[in-house]
Parts: C-alpha cells; structure tokens; sequence
C-alpha cells in the first residue's frame, strides 16, 4: 500500500525533478514501435522497498505529471518478499531493493533486463517516541529486557542490518517483535508500543517529529547498498527505463538525498 504523501510536499519535488525529465523526454524510446507513439506511455508497475514509499511515491507523480497517459502503480514491501513475488511471475517492470542480495536472487534467475544499478544507500539508526521515555541511549539497551523492543525479521534487509550491528556491539538483543519490513517496526515507534526500535535514518526522517532518532557507530559497518533494474518481463520496457533514469538523474538523487538518503 502507498503511504499518503503530502501535497506540498509533493509539489516541490516537482519542481526539483522539472529539469530532469527534460533531459529524460528523449531517451524513453517507444514501447509501442510502428505506432507512431514516442516515448513514456501507458502503465508501470514498479517493486520497491518499504523504506523508499515516501521518495518514490513522490518521484512517480512527478514522472505522471510530465508524461501524461502514464500511470506509475507502486508496491511497497521487504525487499525480500518483493524477490519473491518475481521469482513467482508476478507482473512487474522495474525492481528497486534495499540490498544487493535480494536483488542478486533476481538477476541471476534471469529476471531483470541488463545489470542492476546501485542508486543509493542507507543506514540504520535507533527511533524511539518522541521525548524518549525509556532514556535509551545506544544499542547496549536493547538487550535490556525491561524495554520493549522492535526489529525488522531477520530475513529482511533490515534485519540483516541489524544482525551486523548488534555483532559488532557484542550486543544480544531481546527483541519483543519482529516486523515484517522496515514501515511495520516504525510503526511500532510512532504508535507507542515500543521503546525503541531499529530502523533506517530515512524512515527516521519521514516520521517527523513522532519519534526522534539515536545515532550509534557501529551502523557504519552495515550500510545498505539500494540497486535498480528493469525486469525481463516488462510489458512497457521503454517507460520503465524512463522511470530508472529518473531515479539515477540529478533531479531523483536529489529527492532521495532530502529524504536522507546517501550516493552510492
């Protein structure tokens, strides 16, 4: 499900994508050859990581706004489910992944369409509710059982992140609940049902001020790596290329770096 995205908000990321999508008009190609249709047209369908909701969902009405008669559909989950559901035939043009392992389970099933392009990267920081209730201060509290504890489930990119770090710490944590992906342990945060809970810097940001962010130094050690690619079995291939180059561009990184991405 797409996270609502405010309307400012979204007009000014219009703006700073405007002079990108001038240089992108002429490089769509046509999807429809022998037609007489030139570039970007009709539906995508694009596969991304939770934690790039607020970005893309921002970078796709940007991308509809300029090429009228395209629609970009977004579905947000764990990187590792989304493989999933490609490996499993479901219909998709292109694939952004928050790590390069759930995406090398793509490709090297011959499902993307040419090498997949690192865009950016991520790093967990700790969220907790806004006034930090718990006084937590590093990654040492998470092992203290007398807190309530959220993590992303192992097998997701985010909680492999965190696997990394808690390693490095030494540090075994006592999680309450494993989420699904990087927006459900959030959600934990901003609702109050945990004390502190482990997530990426960006989902920090685009929580605002219902939680408040911990810097800690071991997440150096485990920075996320984001690829992107066009999948082999993309029914609009030009306009899901279009789509990509928008993210590479100077416009989309720019998006991506506001919301607290980093360049790759």
């Amino acid at each position: 499900m797409t996270v609502p995205f405010p309307v400012r908000r979204v007009a000014r990321v219009a703006v700073a994508v405007s002079l990108a999508f001038g240089a992108l008009a002429g490089c769509g190609g046509d999807d429809n050859a022998g037609s007489g249709s030139k570039g970007p047209s009709g539906k995508i369908v694009v596969l991304a990581a939770s934690s790039l909701t607020e970005s893309f969902t921002a970078l796709g009405k940007a991308f509809e706004a300029e090429h009228p008669g395209t629609t970009v559909s977004f579905s947000f989950a764990a990187s590792s489910e989304l493989a999933t559901q490609i490996e499993q035939g479901a219909p998709a043009d292109v694939f952004a992944s928050a790590s390069p392992a759930t995406m090398a389970q793509v490709s090297d099933a011959g499902d993307t369409a040419g090498q997949p392009v690192t865009f950016v990267s991520n790093t967990l920081e700790i969220a907790v509710p806004a006034g930090n209730p718990a006084k937590v201060t590093g990654l040492a509290d998470f092992a203290k059982k007398d807190l309530t504890i959220a993590l992303c489930a192992p097998e997701v990119p985010c909680g492999v992140a965190a696997d990394k770090v808690f390693a490095a710490a030494k540090v075994t944590p006592a999680p309450d609940t494993l989420e699904a992906d990087v927006k459900a342990t959030l959600a934990k945060v901003t609702l109050g049902e945990v004390d502190a809970a482990l997530v990426y810097k960006t989902d920090v940001i685009a929580a605002g001020d219902k939680v408040e962010g911990i810097d800690f130094p071991e997440a150096a050690g485990a920075v996320n790596d984001y690829p992107i690619a066009v999948l082999a079995d993309a029914r609009k291939p030009a306009t899901a290329r279009a789509f990509v180059d928008l993210v590479l561009s100077a416009g989309g990184q720019k998006v991506l770096t506001e919301a607290g991405f980093q360049l790759p």
